[in-house]
């Protein structure tokens, strides 16, 4: 795999599944709330595919399969069983804060860009001690079109005050990965729970299977 082949004026970081080990527990909130309501019809499959949406695109994928009574219900029971794990502290990814930390040491600006509403993502960096090593943080709430689109990552640079060609993005999910390509940013893609499929890897960025691999990678361009 290539190093990035530019000294970055900045590194952006994806916040669940990239950092924080999350998505593992919010799979497991989605799947007992599901079947605690008798909503069996709700697999994983359909968990699997709201990594790196919003939580509006999430719930809208909902809407279309229940009954805005199930509906409400089960964003409760998720949103009471997942703020259980959070409050308790969800565990940090291996190797992100040695890379935090290297960033810092070389005065490379770095931000969080997550699809999660501010409120929560905000709970979550405090909880887990990151919120310190960053520079500012860009969530959901802050633009009207999610990952996928580029919005965020735009957003992201604008307040850094980088030009987004500049910029190296971490990334665990194939939403995050064409936000920042169509950014024109530089991610790295270290998947969590979901594999890239082929069509994800004809996008031709850098996969790694850790973020000290994606670490190495950086730590080359400074």
């Amino acid at each position: 795999m290539t190093p990035v082949d530019f000294t970055p004026d900045a590194v952006l970081f994806d916040m669940d599944g990239l950092m924080i080990e999350s998505e593992r527990a919010l799979l497991q909130c989605w799947r007992e709330a599901s079947h605690g309501l008798g909503l069996h019809h709700l697999d994983d499959a359909l968990w699997l595919s709201f990594v790196g949406l919003s939580d509006r695109v999430c719930v809208e994928l909902l809407r279309e399969r229940l009954d805005e009574t199930q509906l409400q219900a089960l964003l409760q029971d998720v949103h009471d069983r997942y703020d259980r794990h959070v409050e308790a502290g969800l565990p940090l990814k291996a190797g992100v804060l040695e890379l935090l930390a290297e960033l810092g040491q070389r005065g490379i600006p770095r931000a969080v860009v997550t699809s999660t509403r501010r409120e929560r993502a905000m709970q979550k960096l405090e909880r887990c001690g990151l919120l310190p090593h960053f520079d500012t943080v860009v969530s959901g709430s802050d633009v009207v079109h999610a990952k996928p689109a580029p919005d965020i990552y735009l957003l992201a640079a604008e307040r850094l005050h980088v030009s987004p060609s500049r910029c190296v993005v971490l990334e665990d999910s194939v939403p995050g990965v064409r936000a920042a390509l169509a950014a024109g940013m530089t991610p790295i893609q270290v998947p969590d729970l979901v594999i890239p499929d082929e069509a994800a890897r004809v996008l031709g960025h850098r996969i790694v299977d850790s973020l000290a691999h994606a670490h190495e990678l950086i730590a080359a361009a400074l």
